[in-house]
């Protein structure tokens, strides 16, 4: 399945991180909410969630993020204020590495997305403009790699990650 990685810059107000956002289209469409929770606890990303996407550009620097567009469509920033624009919809999976820049910038009325964390770690909410962004670099520092994709289940530097920070 393709895989697009998108390398956000770093050292800014949102630290982001030196591995890529993986975006793969439609790789879970057709799947319940329920269905999708399942596929990804079985690959090891739990604390999972239902919800839509804030609105303000924030960030997580205790865990990495897989956030699935289960219904409907949206619009989001990555990587902090200027960043780069993505459309997503039904079915489209993005891993957002701890640190990511991330914001909806539009969404339809029926926009649901599951959230979960890489070996279900907890996750904290940074706002570029409330975060010493020098503590969240460390925090980000001692996040440990995912163990598996979330979509493939492949092990995660086969599946395309890196552990370079």
């Amino acid at each position: 399945m393709p895989t697009e990685d998108l390398t956000l810059p770093l050292g800014g107000p949102v630290p982001n991180n030196p591995q890529p956002v993986r975006l793969s289209r439609a790789a879970l469409k057709g799947q319940t909410p329920a269905q999708i929770e399942t596929h990804l606890r079985e690959r090891g990303w739990t604390n999972a969630w239902r919800d839509g996407i804030y609105p303000f550009h924030h960030y997580h620097s205790t865990a990495h993020e897989v956030l699935v567009i289960a219904r409907g469509q949206a619009r989001l920033t990555l990587g902090g204020e200027g960043g780069p624009q993505v459309e997503v919809g039904e079915g489209d999976v993005l891993v957002l590495p701890a640190g990511t820049g991330h914001k909806n910038d539009g969404s339809s009325p029926d926009l649901l997305v599951i959230g979960a964390y890489a070996g279900g770690r907890e996750w904290d909410l940074c706002r570029p403009e409330e975060t010493d962004v020098e503590a969240a670099r460390e925090r980000i520092g001692r996040v440990p790699d995912p163990e598996c994709d979330p979509i493939s289940g492949e092990a995660w530097v086969e599946a395309g990650g890196n552990s370079s920070r």
